[in-house]
């Protein structure tokens, strides 16, 4: 118990002395052993490379897992030791709710055929996904954790070690400049009683001159300064060496940067992959679009024999088309648009034009009707009006 008291005081005494030396330090009042530029970049150089890690550590964790309660589970378990559990991505659970609808919707109809197809698709990219994130967590953020956890941490660690010896250092160089002055006016004003509470209180027997007590209180606090330098020189070759090794570090992130492009690129490659086949399958399948408009196209024909219908499937005539009786509305050009051939109408932005559409049509046009000017025009330039 005793020690432990001692041992508290001590570090209390310490602190409160360097608390005391860096507020002197600030206000001028104190010497300050300044580091070389070299060194000084070094630091810097150390300081932006950990500041920008970290944000890019970060940020990849969030475009890797955008949950934040799975990341902090994913924390716990590894912090714990513990097997991170397998987890479905979004695009796996949603082919499995396709596959589910279709089975329920009738695979043998077009809705529930799409869905089926579309849902393997949904499975594969997830799996591709999946595939992507166990790559990228081992190849990019592994080794950024690693040296904000390790490397960073001895740096931090060496420079704090540095930075004591540091404040040591400048209380020796306080200590014997203190000490020679008082010696030079023990030694002008003849001999007196040293007051050495100016350097550090001392235990001596006062048998001698204060001219020859001061010189010996010189000598050790010269002696002081010496090993404390050594210490200090040392700790700073030490920590120089560490922070030149970020060069290294540079280095290394640099390969795992190029790692996780790669991983990008060859996961979206393999989603593009996984598209085009959808949709060639899709292709092949029969179209239910298609269908619709036959049925649209046939109804009318079927109440009036011999009427033929305006709009042929293959190709749409402008000027046969004619609006309906109901379902024309108003709408607003948002861009200007060239027409691409006379089928097409061109448009300037903010004028108001009437549209409409008509069986057979694709559903990404309307026809455009401007005065006596009348054509196709594209859905995603026109905001409808109510």
């Amino acid at each position: 118990m005793d020690f432990s008291v001692k041992k508290l005081a001590s570090g209390a005494g310490l602190f409160l002395t360097r608390a005391v030396q860096f507020t002197e330090e600030k206000l001028g009042q104190a010497e300050k052993t300044e580091l070389d530029a070299k060194f000084e970049n070094l630091i810097s150089r150390a300081d932006c490379t950990k500041h920008w890690t970290e944000k890019i550590y970060r940020q990849t964790e969030v475009l890797l897992q955008p949950n934040p309660s799975a990341r902090i589970e994913e924390f716990l378990f590894e912090k714990l030791d513990w097997k991170v559990p397998s987890r479905v991505t979004n695009a796996e659970l949603l082919g499995q709710y396709m596959q589910d609808a279709a089975k329920e919707f009738d695979l043998g109809m077009p809705y529930g055929n799409t869905l089926e197809k579309v849902g393997e698709c949904e499975k594969r990219l997830g799996e591709a996904e999946k595939e992507f994130l166990q790559t990228s967590a081992i190849s990019f953020l592994t080794p950024l954790r690693n040296f904000l956890e390790g490397d960073w941490r001895t740096i931090s660690k060496e420079r704090r070690l540095l930075e004591n010896l540091r404040l040591d250092l400048d209380a020796c160089k306080t200590r014997v400049k203190k000490a020679k002055v008082a010696e030079a006016k023990a030694a002008c004003e003849g001999e007196t009683a040293p007051d050495f509470q100016e350097t550090r209180p001392r235990n001596y027997v006062l048998s001698a001159s204060a001219s020859a007590l001061w010189t010996e209180e010189v000598e050790k606090a010269e002696h002081e300064l010496r090993i404390a330098q050594t210490e200090f020189d040392r700790q700073a070759e030490v920590t120089r060496l560490l922070l030149e090794g970020i060069s290294s570090t540079h280095v290394n992130h640099l390969r795992c940067l190029h790692e996780f492009v790669e991983a990008q690129a060859a996961y979206y490659k393999q989603c593009h992959l996984h598209m085009q086949e959808l949709q060639k399958e899709l292709g092949r399948l029969p179209n239910a679009f298609a269908l619709n408009s036959t049925n649209a196209i046939a109804t009318p024909s079927m109440v009036t024999e011999g009427s033929s219908s305006p709009v042929e499937t293959d190709t749409l005539k402008i000027e046969e088309v004619q609006p309906p009786a109901t379902g024309t509305r108003k709408a607003r050009v948002l861009y200007d648009y060239d027409a691409a051939d006379s089928s097409e109408l061109s448009l300037l932005a903010d004028e108001l034009i009437t549209v409409y559409t008509v069986p057979g049509m694709d559903s990404d046009w309307l026809i455009g009707e401007k005065g006596n000017h009348k054509g196709k025009v594209p859905v995603t330039y026109l905001e409808l009006l109510s």
